[in-house]
Protein backbone atom coordinates (compact mmCIF):
# COMPACT_ATOMS: atom_id res chain seq x y z
CA UNK A 1 0.00 0.00 0.00
CA UNK A 2 0.98 3.65 -0.38
CA UNK A 3 2.02 5.73 2.61
CA UNK A 4 3.41 9.23 3.10
CA UNK A 5 6.68 8.86 5.01
CA UNK A 6 9.63 10.95 6.19
CA UNK A 7 13.06 10.34 7.64
CA UNK A 8 12.84 11.95 11.06
CA UNK A 9 14.78 15.22 11.41
CA UNK A 10 15.74 15.20 7.71
CA UNK A 11 14.37 18.04 5.62
CA UNK A 12 13.14 17.18 2.13
CA UNK A 13 12.76 13.47 2.90
CA UNK A 14 8.94 13.31 2.51
CA UNK A 15 8.05 10.58 0.03
CA UNK A 16 5.10 8.37 -0.86
CA UNK A 17 6.38 4.81 -0.55
CA UNK A 18 5.05 1.28 -0.79
CA UNK A 19 4.87 -0.21 2.68
CA UNK A 20 3.43 -3.55 3.85
CA UNK A 21 -0.32 -3.70 4.40
CA UNK A 22 -1.16 -3.74 8.11
CA UNK A 23 -2.45 -7.04 9.44
CA UNK A 24 -5.55 -6.71 11.63
CA UNK A 25 -4.99 -8.30 14.98
CA UNK A 26 -4.56 -7.64 18.67
CA UNK A 27 -8.17 -6.53 18.76
CA UNK A 28 -7.61 -3.61 16.37
CA UNK A 29 -9.84 -2.13 13.71
CA UNK A 30 -8.63 -2.28 10.11
CA UNK A 31 -9.50 1.02 8.44
CA UNK A 32 -9.42 2.22 4.82
CA UNK A 33 -8.18 5.81 4.66
CA UNK A 34 -10.55 8.42 3.22
CA UNK A 35 -8.66 11.64 3.90
CA UNK A 36 -5.83 13.12 5.90
CA UNK A 37 -5.67 16.68 7.14
CA UNK A 38 -2.38 18.57 6.81
CA UNK A 39 -1.35 21.20 9.36
CA UNK A 40 1.67 23.15 10.53
CA UNK A 41 2.87 20.20 12.58
CA UNK A 42 3.13 18.04 9.44
CA UNK A 43 4.95 20.80 7.59
CA UNK A 44 7.44 21.20 10.43
CA UNK A 45 8.09 17.46 10.60
CA UNK A 46 8.58 17.38 6.81
CA UNK A 47 11.03 20.28 7.21
CA UNK A 48 13.08 18.19 9.66
CA UNK A 49 12.34 20.37 12.68
CA UNK A 50 11.18 17.47 14.87
CA UNK A 51 9.45 14.09 14.67
CA UNK A 52 10.51 10.65 15.85
CA UNK A 53 10.25 7.35 13.94
CA UNK A 54 9.09 4.18 15.71
CA UNK A 55 11.91 2.37 17.55
CA UNK A 56 14.05 0.46 15.06
CA UNK A 57 12.46 2.11 12.00
CA UNK A 58 14.15 4.41 9.50
CA UNK A 59 11.05 6.31 8.47
CA UNK A 60 7.91 7.69 10.11
CA UNK A 61 4.49 7.49 8.44
CA UNK A 62 3.11 11.02 8.65
CA UNK A 63 -0.41 12.08 9.50
CA UNK A 64 -2.42 12.68 12.66
CA UNK A 65 -5.64 14.26 11.30
CA UNK A 66 -7.32 11.08 10.08
CA UNK A 67 -10.59 10.00 8.51
CA UNK A 68 -11.38 6.47 7.38
CA UNK A 69 -13.95 3.69 7.01
CA UNK A 70 -13.75 0.48 8.95
CA UNK A 71 -12.99 -2.54 6.80
CA UNK A 72 -13.07 -5.06 9.65
CA UNK A 73 -13.58 -4.89 13.40
CA UNK A 74 -13.34 -7.40 16.26
CA UNK A 75 -16.59 -8.80 17.60
CA UNK A 76 -17.87 -6.83 20.55
CA UNK A 77 -15.76 -3.76 19.74
CA UNK A 78 -18.76 -1.53 19.06
CA UNK A 79 -17.61 -0.94 15.47
CA UNK A 80 -18.62 -2.52 12.20
CA UNK A 81 -17.61 -2.53 8.56
CA UNK A 82 -18.43 0.78 6.89
CA UNK A 83 -18.33 2.89 10.05
CA UNK A 84 -16.76 6.31 9.60
CA UNK A 85 -13.96 6.73 12.15
CA UNK A 86 -11.12 8.96 13.28
CA UNK A 87 -8.11 7.78 15.27
CA UNK A 88 -6.99 9.51 18.46
CA UNK A 89 -3.45 10.90 18.18
CA UNK A 90 -1.82 10.51 21.58
CA UNK A 91 -1.15 7.38 23.65
CA UNK A 92 -0.27 7.37 27.36
CA UNK A 93 3.27 6.70 28.47
CA UNK A 94 3.87 3.09 29.54
CA UNK A 95 4.99 3.83 33.10
CA UNK A 96 2.50 5.66 33.42
CA UNK A 97 2.66 9.12 34.99
CA UNK A 98 -0.23 9.95 37.39
CA UNK A 99 -2.11 11.92 34.72
CA UNK A 100 -1.83 9.13 32.15
CA UNK A 101 -2.87 6.58 34.78
CA UNK A 102 -6.11 8.51 35.26
CA UNK A 103 -6.88 8.69 31.52
CA UNK A 104 -5.68 12.29 31.17
CA UNK A 105 -2.82 11.45 28.83
CA UNK A 106 -3.21 14.74 27.02
CA UNK A 107 -1.86 16.15 30.31
CA UNK A 108 1.13 13.77 30.49
CA UNK A 109 3.58 15.08 33.09
CA UNK A 110 6.80 13.27 32.14
CA UNK A 111 6.72 13.60 28.34
CA UNK A 112 6.92 9.84 27.74
CA UNK A 113 3.69 9.75 25.72
CA UNK A 114 3.71 8.69 22.05
CA UNK A 115 1.73 10.17 19.16
CA UNK A 116 0.56 8.78 15.85
CA UNK A 117 2.43 10.44 12.99
CA UNK A 118 4.54 12.57 15.30
CA UNK A 119 6.35 10.70 18.04
CA UNK A 120 7.42 7.04 17.82
CA UNK A 121 4.18 5.75 16.29
CA UNK A 122 3.35 5.61 12.59
CA UNK A 123 0.60 7.98 11.62
CA UNK A 124 -2.59 7.68 9.60
CA UNK A 125 -1.07 8.74 6.27
CA UNK A 126 -1.46 5.35 4.58
CA UNK A 127 -4.09 3.69 2.43
CA UNK A 128 -4.87 1.30 5.31
CA UNK A 129 -4.29 1.72 9.01
CA UNK A 130 -5.17 -0.02 12.23
CA UNK A 131 -6.31 1.46 15.52
CA UNK A 132 -7.36 0.15 18.92
CA UNK A 133 -11.13 0.46 19.52
CA UNK A 134 -10.48 2.55 22.65
CA UNK A 135 -8.66 5.09 20.45
CA UNK A 136 -11.20 5.17 17.61
CA UNK A 137 -14.05 7.70 17.45
CA UNK A 138 -17.17 6.85 15.44
CA UNK A 139 -18.58 9.72 13.40
CA UNK A 140 -22.03 10.53 12.10
CA UNK A 141 -22.34 9.36 8.46
CA UNK A 142 -23.12 12.95 7.47
CA UNK A 143 -19.48 13.86 8.18
CA UNK A 144 -18.11 11.77 5.31
CA UNK A 145 -16.76 14.92 3.61
CA UNK A 146 -15.70 16.92 6.66
CA UNK A 147 -14.93 14.43 9.43
CA UNK A 148 -11.23 15.03 8.81
CA UNK A 149 -11.76 18.21 10.84
CA UNK A 150 -12.37 16.17 13.99
CA UNK A 151 -8.81 16.19 15.33
CA UNK A 152 -8.37 19.99 15.24
CA UNK A 153 -11.89 20.32 16.66
CA UNK A 154 -10.90 18.04 19.54
CA UNK A 155 -8.08 20.46 20.37
CA UNK A 156 -10.51 23.36 20.78
CA UNK A 157 -13.08 21.17 22.54
CA UNK A 158 -10.39 20.58 25.15
CA UNK A 159 -9.55 24.30 25.24
CA UNK A 160 -13.17 25.18 25.95
CA UNK A 161 -13.38 22.38 28.52
CA UNK A 162 -10.37 23.85 30.32
CA UNK A 163 -11.76 27.39 30.16
CA UNK A 164 -15.05 26.25 31.67
CA UNK A 165 -13.33 24.23 34.39
CA UNK A 166 -11.21 27.22 35.38
CA UNK A 167 -14.21 29.53 35.23
CA UNK A 168 -16.11 27.23 37.58
CA UNK A 169 -13.75 28.22 40.42
CA UNK A 170 -16.26 31.00 41.06
CA UNK A 171 -19.16 32.76 39.37
CA UNK A 172 -18.64 32.47 35.62
CA UNK A 173 -21.12 33.59 33.00
CA UNK A 174 -19.08 34.64 29.95
CA UNK A 175 -20.82 36.60 27.24
CA UNK A 176 -18.09 37.56 24.78
CA UNK A 177 -15.10 35.67 23.37
CA UNK A 178 -12.27 36.94 21.21
CA UNK A 179 -10.38 34.38 19.12
CA UNK A 180 -7.00 35.50 17.83
CA UNK A 181 -6.12 33.72 14.60
CA UNK A 182 -8.46 32.51 11.85
CA UNK A 183 -6.70 29.29 10.90
CA UNK A 184 -8.48 25.96 11.47
CA UNK A 185 -7.97 26.05 15.24
CA UNK A 186 -9.22 29.62 15.53
CA UNK A 187 -12.25 29.11 13.31
CA UNK A 188 -13.22 25.89 15.04
CA UNK A 189 -12.80 27.59 18.43
CA UNK A 190 -15.16 30.26 17.11
CA UNK A 191 -17.64 27.57 16.05
CA UNK A 192 -17.71 26.10 19.55
CA UNK A 193 -18.08 29.58 21.01
CA UNK A 194 -21.04 30.26 18.72
CA UNK A 195 -22.59 26.92 19.70
CA UNK A 196 -22.36 28.09 23.32
CA UNK A 197 -24.42 31.14 22.46
CA UNK A 198 -21.57 33.61 23.00
CA UNK A 199 -20.89 36.87 21.21
CA UNK A 200 -17.95 35.68 19.08
CA UNK A 201 -15.22 37.87 17.63
CA UNK A 202 -12.30 36.63 15.52
CA UNK A 203 -9.14 38.58 14.73
CA UNK A 204 -6.67 37.82 11.95
CA UNK A 205 -4.19 39.69 9.77
CA UNK A 206 -6.11 38.95 6.57
CA UNK A 207 -8.47 41.75 5.62
CA UNK A 208 -10.83 39.53 3.64
CA UNK A 209 -11.05 36.23 1.80
CA UNK A 210 -12.28 32.82 2.98
CA UNK A 211 -11.33 33.33 6.63
CA UNK A 212 -13.38 36.49 6.98
CA UNK A 213 -16.24 34.87 5.08
CA UNK A 214 -16.19 31.84 7.40
CA UNK A 215 -16.37 34.07 10.47
CA UNK A 216 -19.29 36.07 9.09
CA UNK A 217 -21.11 32.85 8.13
CA UNK A 218 -21.03 31.87 11.80
CA UNK A 219 -22.80 35.08 12.71
CA UNK A 220 -19.58 36.23 14.37
CA UNK A 221 -17.63 39.47 13.89
CA UNK A 222 -14.34 39.62 12.03
CA UNK A 223 -11.53 42.04 12.91
CA UNK A 224 -8.15 42.80 11.35
CA UNK A 225 -7.24 45.65 13.73
CA UNK A 226 -4.38 45.34 16.29
CA UNK A 227 -5.01 42.92 19.15
CA UNK A 228 -4.56 45.40 21.98
CA UNK A 229 -6.88 47.91 20.33
CA UNK A 230 -9.53 45.28 19.58
CA UNK A 231 -9.40 43.75 23.05
CA UNK A 232 -9.61 47.16 24.73
CA UNK A 233 -12.75 47.94 22.73
CA UNK A 234 -14.42 44.55 23.24
CA UNK A 235 -13.29 43.66 26.79
CA UNK A 236 -13.91 39.95 26.17
CA UNK A 237 -14.53 37.54 29.03
CA UNK A 238 -12.52 34.82 27.26
CA UNK A 239 -9.71 34.97 24.73
CA UNK A 240 -8.69 31.87 22.78
CA UNK A 241 -5.24 32.57 21.36
CA UNK A 242 -4.53 30.49 18.25
CA UNK A 243 -1.58 32.18 16.53
CA UNK A 244 1.41 31.57 18.79
CA UNK A 245 2.81 34.94 17.68
CA UNK A 246 4.65 36.39 20.68
CA UNK A 247 3.29 39.93 20.39
CA UNK A 248 -0.26 38.64 19.94
CA UNK A 249 0.12 36.32 22.94
CA UNK A 250 1.25 39.14 25.21
CA UNK A 251 -1.50 41.50 24.09
CA UNK A 252 -4.05 38.71 24.58
CA UNK A 253 -2.84 38.06 28.12
CA UNK A 254 -3.65 41.62 29.08
CA UNK A 255 -6.76 41.90 26.95
CA UNK A 256 -9.65 40.41 28.90
CA UNK A 257 -12.21 42.03 31.13
CA UNK A 258 -11.72 41.53 34.89
CA UNK A 259 -11.93 37.89 35.99
CA UNK A 260 -11.09 36.90 32.44
CA UNK A 261 -9.54 33.72 31.07
CA UNK A 262 -6.97 33.48 28.29
CA UNK A 263 -6.39 30.05 26.77
CA UNK A 264 -3.22 29.72 24.71
CA UNK A 265 -3.46 27.09 21.96
CA UNK A 266 -0.88 28.40 19.47
CA UNK A 267 2.69 27.13 19.76
CA UNK A 268 5.24 29.93 19.52
CA UNK A 269 8.49 29.83 17.58
CA UNK A 270 11.52 30.29 19.82
CA UNK A 271 14.38 32.72 19.27
CA UNK A 272 12.29 35.87 19.00
CA UNK A 273 12.18 38.52 21.72
CA UNK A 274 9.83 41.39 22.51
CA UNK A 275 9.99 44.03 25.20
CA UNK A 276 7.18 43.74 27.74
CA UNK A 277 6.26 45.26 31.08
CA UNK A 278 5.85 42.13 33.18
CA UNK A 279 5.28 44.15 36.32
CA UNK A 280 2.23 45.85 34.86
CA UNK A 281 0.96 42.57 33.45
CA UNK A 282 1.36 40.86 36.82
CA UNK A 283 -0.38 43.71 38.63
CA UNK A 284 -3.32 43.58 36.26
CA UNK A 285 -3.69 39.80 36.46
CA UNK A 286 -3.55 39.73 40.25
CA UNK A 287 -5.90 42.66 40.83
CA UNK A 288 -8.42 41.38 38.27
CA UNK A 289 -8.28 37.65 39.16
CA UNK A 290 -7.29 36.84 35.57
CA UNK A 291 -6.11 33.40 34.50
CA UNK A 292 -3.83 32.31 31.64
CA UNK A 293 -3.74 28.61 30.71
CA UNK A 294 -2.06 26.59 28.00
CA UNK A 295 -3.87 23.78 26.23
CA UNK A 296 -2.67 21.24 23.67
CA UNK A 297 -3.78 17.87 22.31
CA UNK A 298 -6.94 16.09 23.50
CA UNK A 299 -8.15 12.83 24.97
CA UNK A 300 -11.11 10.67 23.83
CA UNK A 301 -13.76 12.62 25.72
CA UNK A 302 -12.72 15.75 23.83
CA UNK A 303 -12.90 13.88 20.53
CA UNK A 304 -16.40 12.77 21.46
CA UNK A 305 -17.42 16.35 22.27
CA UNK A 306 -15.86 17.48 19.00
CA UNK A 307 -17.78 14.83 17.05
CA UNK A 308 -21.04 16.16 18.50
CA UNK A 309 -20.05 19.74 17.65
CA UNK A 310 -19.33 18.83 14.03
CA UNK A 311 -22.53 16.79 13.77
CA UNK A 312 -24.61 19.83 14.71
CA UNK A 313 -22.63 22.35 12.63
CA UNK A 314 -23.72 23.62 9.21
CA UNK A 315 -22.24 21.16 6.67
CA UNK A 316 -21.70 23.93 4.13
CA UNK A 317 -19.75 25.95 6.70
CA UNK A 318 -17.54 22.97 7.54
CA UNK A 319 -16.91 22.36 3.84
CA UNK A 320 -15.82 25.98 3.44
CA UNK A 321 -12.91 25.35 5.83
CA UNK A 322 -11.41 22.75 3.49
CA UNK A 323 -9.96 25.07 0.89
CA UNK A 324 -7.88 22.46 -0.98
CA UNK A 325 -8.22 18.71 -1.54
CA UNK A 326 -5.08 17.12 -2.99
CA UNK A 327 -4.48 13.48 -4.02
CA UNK A 328 -1.88 11.65 -1.96
CA UNK A 329 0.60 11.47 -4.84
CA UNK A 330 0.64 15.29 -4.92
CA UNK A 331 1.51 15.58 -1.25
CA UNK A 332 4.14 18.26 -1.91
CA UNK A 333 1.35 20.68 -2.81
CA UNK A 334 -0.32 19.99 0.53
CA UNK A 335 2.90 20.73 2.40
CA UNK A 336 3.06 24.21 0.88
CA UNK A 337 0.92 26.64 2.83
CA UNK A 338 -0.80 29.37 0.82
CA UNK A 339 -2.22 32.62 2.22
CA UNK A 340 -5.86 31.73 1.60
CA UNK A 341 -5.58 28.15 2.82
CA UNK A 342 -7.61 27.23 5.86
CA UNK A 343 -7.37 23.44 5.78
CA UNK A 344 -5.60 21.36 3.12
CA UNK A 345 -6.62 17.70 2.90
CA UNK A 346 -4.92 14.75 1.23
CA UNK A 347 -7.36 12.31 -0.36
CA UNK A 348 -7.08 8.56 -0.88
CA UNK A 349 -8.55 6.36 -3.58
CA UNK A 350 -10.12 7.37 -6.89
Amino acid sequence: MKALTVVALQSGSAEVRDVPDPAPGDGRLLVEAVALGVCGTDREIAAGEYGWAPPGADRLVLGHESLGRVRSAPAGSGFGAGDLVVGVVRRPDPKPCPACAHGEFDMCRNGEYTERGIKQLDGYGSALWTVEPDYAIKLDPGLAETGVLLEPTSVVAKAWDQVERVGARGYFAPQRVLVTGAGPIGLLAALLGAQRGLDVHVLDRATGGPKAQAVKALGATYHSTPVAETAERLRPDVIIEATGAASVVFDAIGGTAAYGIVCLTGVSTGGRTISVDLGAANRSMVLENDVVIGSVNANPRHYTAAAEALKTADPAWLNSLITRRVPLDRFAEALEAKPDDIKVVLTFGS
